[in-house]
């Protein structure tokens, strides 16, 4: 779990490899540059403070499931406007359904991002 550098997104996800990009706040910019470079950008967007809908919690397992039998080099980036709330709470799930208890989750995930959820997320 990696935070991009938000002044050199494209050239940071170079880095990575083969990467699908989601979006969870509604789009405020232009796509076209990464998706030049081979970047997939989804934009699955929610509400700040409440989960994510369950179609999108679904196609976000499916996604992640598809990623890990692609094997080392596939990331998938997410992020929202400021990487607390959306962000975390939509990386739980994958988390749990990779075997961590929600405690677990939680504790690594507040390891990574000071202040990431908010008493109303949890």
């Amino acid at each position: 779990m990696a935070r991009m550098n938000h002044s050199a997104p494209v050239e940071e996800l170079k880095k990575y490899g083969d990467t699908t990009i989601i979006r969870v706040y509604e789009a405020t910019y232009d796509t076209t540059l990464v998706e030049k470079e081979g970047t997939s950008v989804l934009d699955w967007p929610f509400d700040d403070g409440v989960p994510p809908p369950n179609q999108i919690v679904d196609d976000w397992l499916s996604l992640v499931k598809i990623n890990i039998c692609k094997g080392p080099g596939c990331y998938i980036a997410i992020h929202c406007v400021t990487f607390l709330g959306r962000v975390p709470v939509f990386v739980t799930p994958a988390l749990i359904e990779s075997g961590m208890t929600y405690e677990d989750a939680e504790q690594f995930i507040r390891q990574k991002w000071h202040g990431a959820f908010n008493s109303k997320q949890l």
